[in-house]
């Protein structure tokens, strides 16, 4: 791990930053506490499960920073957090960018209630978000190998028909979280998607994402089998029987993203791992929680975008993906198709007939 260095400050003799916010004192857990509870009516459930995760942070550099008032947050707490996020977090720019992002709502927020100096926002400079939100993906190579590997060694257990689902239809995890067993139908073959925020399981944009989805009958072989060996038969606390559930209930989107993160390793699959790492002395390996430090894990967005990016190459036309995946067309073009331009041209070649 990058050892952390704090950078010294500068301040003006006799005066602080509590001072210049009329002398108020409320500790950094207690602000976000009440900025969250604020923003969880106003936004969908994802956006604030991530204002969560990156504001959770930020708590954690308040800590190493001592830093016990919120309202003495100034221009270099806001500077140090960018490094600290990215030499301690490891993230890549554009998460660092989305988080820099949220820190800038929160901070604006905080300056809503007087809590923090009225420039503090306004001279936040964010980091360039870069340009390879592209980049991060599943290959259709790597998803057949995982499927392959799920086949044989954990057929037809929660992994296996998570993964199934998800490489099938490109669903977001508040998506296959929210699917109940009476929303599956299994000699039709499609599942329904419905948008229930008050049973606890919202989609990220609402009735607009509800839609009846086809399914390959491969996924429904894997689906019927799960419910029939593996599924636990539990209900969660709306009386839902819920298609992916824990031993106690619906299960959180944390534990469903583990699956995704474990099983995507490389060594999980393959028993090597490309980054030369000794297994026995990987946190990745040896700590349950911890699959997602594999710098080959992926989480369940990229799998979405590898998914889209498959149909695209296999010729599926754009506006029927949109309808498919929920996702609009513009958004799918500038987010979600990966493909080369070698990926492009092959396929224009087979749909006009010139191989």
């Amino acid at each position: 791990m990058v050892k952390y260095t704090v950078i010294p400050r500068c301040t003006t003799p006799g005066v602080t930053a509590s001072e210049n916010t009329m002398s108020r004192q409320m500790k950094p857990e207690r602000a976000v506490e009440r900025y969250l509870k604020e923003r969880k009516p106003e936004v969908s459930e994802s956006t604030h499960y991530n204002h969560a995760c990156t504001l959770n942070a930020f708590l954690e550099f308040c800590e190493v920073e001592e830093l016990d008032n919120i309202c003495d947050v100034d221009g270099f707490h806001v500077h140090d957090f960018k490094i600290y996020r990215r030499e301690v977090g490891g993230i890549n720019e554009v998460t660092l960018y989305k988080n820099m992002c949220t820190l800038r709502v929160f901070l604006k927020w905080c300056q809503s209630m007087d809590l923090v100096n009225s420039g503090l926002v306004q001279n936040m400079i964010l980091p360039e978000p870069g340009d390879d939100t592209r980049d991060t993906k599943l290959d259709a190579e790597r998803a057949d190998q995982i499927l392959n590997y799920l086949e044989k060694f954990e057929y037809a257990t929660l992994r296996h028909a998570l993964f199934a689902l998800l490489w099938d239809t490109g669903f977001r995890i508040g998506t296959v979280r929210a699917i109940d067993l009476d929303d599956y139908h299994s000699e039709e073959q499609y599942v329904e998607i419905h948008h229930r925020p008050e049973e606890d399981t919202p989609l990220k944009n609402g009735t607009r994402a509800e839609r009846e989805v086809n399914l390959h009958s491969w996924v429904c072989e894997i689906l019927d089998d799960y419910i029939l060996i593996h599924r636990n038969d539990v209900t969660d606390d709306y009386d839902r029987e819920p298609m992916f559930p824990s031993t106690q209930g619906r299960t959180v989107r944390s534990n469903l993203r583990m699956h995704i993160n474990r099983v995507t390793r490389p060594c999980h699959t393959t028993g090597e791992c490309p980054h030369g790492r000794e297994q026995s002395e990987c946190e990745a390996v040896q700590e349950y929680d911890l699959a997602s430090k594999c710098p080959s894990s992926v989480s369940p967005h990229p799998i979405r975008r590898g998914a889209i990016t498959h149909w695209l190459n296999e010729g599926h036309g754009k506006e029927l993906l949109s309808d498919r995946m929920n996702v609009s067309v513009k958004t799918l073009e500038k987010h979600y198709d990966a493909r080369t331009e070698r990926e492009k041209r092959e396929l224009r070649r087979r749909e006009f007939g010139m191989e």
